[in-house]
């Protein structure tokens, strides 16, 4: 049984609170346990918390949850570069899946709402698939 965590951004809390309560259930549906579920103001911020979490040899992998919605300007497009590149690095750097459940960037809200459960859900699909792949290819 994998242990996970979870790292949820509170801006857009209206998407990315039930972005969590779909991951949740999901987890459960796949009998994974949820060993952290931490706040983050936006998801610029989860780099420095997922690295924390990685650190910790009990937690097999991190799901990320946020909604980076398109604003008048092009910085939902840096947030969104930034943030994929930290986690991506912080995955090879722990040699431990980190999945990106962030919905954006160039999203409207409407889109953001649509995509809650398809996001959520694929984020903790891949956590255990690339769980499973790293243990095979360790064998």
């Amino acid at each position: 049984m994998l242990n996970i965590a979870i790292v949820v951004s509170e801006f857009n809390e209206e998407v990315t609170f039930r972005m969590l309560d779909v991951a949740k259930e999901k987890a459960n549906l796949m009998q994974l346990t949820i060993s952290h579920v931490c706040m983050v103001p936006g998801a610029y911020d989860m780099p420095i918390v997922v690295d924390r979490l990685l650190q910790n040899e009990n937690i097999d992998g991190v799901a990320t949850l946020g909604a980076i919605i398109k604003g008048q300007t092009k910085h939902d497009e840096v947030i969104s570069h930034a943030t994929a590149q930290s986690l991506t690095s912080l995955s090879l750097k722990y040699q431990k899946p980190v999945s990106l459940g962030i919905s954006g960037p160039g999203m409207q809200e409407r889109h953001a709402y649509a995509r809650i459960r398809p996001v959520a859900e694929r984020a903790i699909e891949a956590l255990v698939k690339i769980s499973k792949e790293l243990e095979k290819i360790q064998k």
